[in-house]
């Protein structure tokens, strides 16, 4: 059990999951607590001990699939592997022998063989790779991971080569199994190229179904708006905005009240000979937090971006600073556009007067490198980070990583995309690469999505 843990182990660390010598540990003393025999209760403990994050959840979950259940490591599968162990390890070897000159290609046979390992590196140097290489163009990885799907379809033929060449004559059921095993194998080296480099979205929170607040109009695109709903939309937008501030500003008279002030109280307590009939308490300072917002300006996003941005506007006296951007393919701070002019003739300003080129291609990944470099002392443990936009990159790099390293500085990380949820991800749309690196994405396409939006931000 000890060096099946241990191998186990090699494998999440392989492909990038932090696990450490005394979480090994705790995993072998806790071992003794359950029966190991229990898959359930022994894939919790190790998920318990191993996983350290949501996002960390469905990696694991992965790995110990494909460790335990697709590489044969549970015993019905053992015996079957150990009855085909001879034919299995010499036809790793003659794979092996045949002329080749890239090392990924020996990757892929020791997985065939039953040894994740390599590839598991391989994946993450892939991955490494494309993090820490500032490239504009997304080229470098896809051509990484086209190598590795040469090679794993060159291994495959040469593997089914190999059997029928073997077993063709005899027909015997010893080939078919051995046929059937690579197959097996080939599928699950493609599935860990197919999905291993995107963890998921399981820790991503989803927006329920907001319910009609407007009608007609409420659940119109915001790119559908003519003049006249344009106007319509920001007299609804002004009563929501005088709405949440009075609620704002009863909920922080109401709660401003801190504990006993000792002091105070027994100070106030000489007139009644030393009882504490007045009962003094502290005030408590307001405890707002900050937004930085990232505004997509280009093409249709821009209607949408032009209501947040409105609504932020408005909404500055809730929050202890608002920190606004927007690009397309480079970023512009219009902050103080914000800060010293009306809402209308600022976003006009902005429009007409910022460093945004509006000819220009949208490049998210551009975007993020400049918010690295000049901006990234704004992102603090009391920021919420709003990014509005389709994540469309024109097939440039979307430095997601980036966006990963932003997560880590900041409170939360929210994406509001106007564009048709199954539109998603096809493309050039990189918003499965940003969601991983996001606590919220939700579709904010009309007013009513955009309503629920700024009262669960601001309440």
């Amino acid at each position: 059990m000890v060096k099946l843990i241990q191998k186990f182990v090699s494998c999440c660390r392989a492909s990038g999951l932090r696990v450490s010598t005394s979480e090994v540990l705790d995993s072998l003393n806790q071992l003794k607590l359950i029966d190991p025999t229990d898959e359930p209760e022994f894939q919790s403990l190790l998920r318990a001990n191993f996983a350290k994050s949501m996002r960390d959840v469905q990696h694991f979950d992965r790995l110990y699939h494909l460790f335990f259940h697709e590489m044969r490591m549970d015993i019905g599968d053992m015996k079957q592997a150990a009855f085909h162990s001879d034919q299995i390890k010499k036809s790793a070897e003659i794979l092996k022998q045949m002329p080749h000159d890239n090392p990924i290609y020996d990757a892929v046979v020791d997985f065939l063989q039953g040894n994740p390992l390599a590839l598991l590196q391989e994946m993450r140097r892939i991955r490494t790779e494309a993090e820490v290489t500032q490239l504009r163009f997304n080229l470098g990885p896809l051509g990484n991971r086209l190598n590795v799907m040469l090679q794993i379809n060159r291994a495959a033929s040469a593997a089914s080569a190999l059997v029928e060449e073997n077993y063709a004559k005899t027909d015997s059921a010893a080939g078919r199994d051995l046929a059937a095993y690579f197959e097996e194998r080939v599928a699950s080296a493609r599935s860990i190229l197919m999905n291993e480099p995107r963890p998921g979205d399981s820790g991503t929170k989803k927006p329920k179904t907001e319910e009609q607040r407007l009608k007609g109009l409420g659940e119109k695109s915001f790119s559908s708006f003519n003049r006249e709903e344009i106007e319509e939309m920001r007299e609804a937008i002004d009563k929501l905005v005088r709405k949440l501030k009075n609620i704002v500003s009863r909920r922080f008279s109401v709660q401003n009240r801190g504990g006993i002030d000792v002091k105070k109280t027994l100070r106030a307590s000489a007139k009644y000979n030393g009882v504490p009939v007045e009962i003094k308490y502290r005030r408590k300072s307001k405890r707002k937090s900050r937004i930085v917002t990232l505004c997509d300006v280009s093409g249709s996003v821009w209607a949408a971006a032009r209501f947040m941005l409105n609504l932020l506007y408005s909404l500055q006296d809730c929050f202890d600073k608002v920190n606004s951007f927007v690009f397309i393919d480079q970023l512009s701070e219009v902050t103080s556009i914000f800060e010293e002019h009306e809402i209308n003739e600022a976003i006009r300003m902005v429009l007409e007067k910022s460093d945004v080129n509006y000819n220009a291609s949208t490049d998210y990944g551009e975007t993020l490198r400049n918010f690295k470099k000049d901006h990234m002392e704004l992102l603090t443990k009391k920021t919420t980070l709003i990014i509005v936009g389709d994540g469309r990159t024109n097939y440039m790099n979307p430095e997601d990583a980036i966006l990963g390293q932003m997560r880590e500085r900041c409170r939360r990380v929210i994406w509001l995309n106007p564009e048709q949820e199954n539109l998603w991800g096809t493309g050039d749309s990189e918003i499965k690469s940003y969601m991983q690196h996001c606590h919220e994405v939700r579709q904010c396409r009309n007013i009513n999505q955009l309503f629920a939006f700024i009262e669960e931000l601001v309440l």
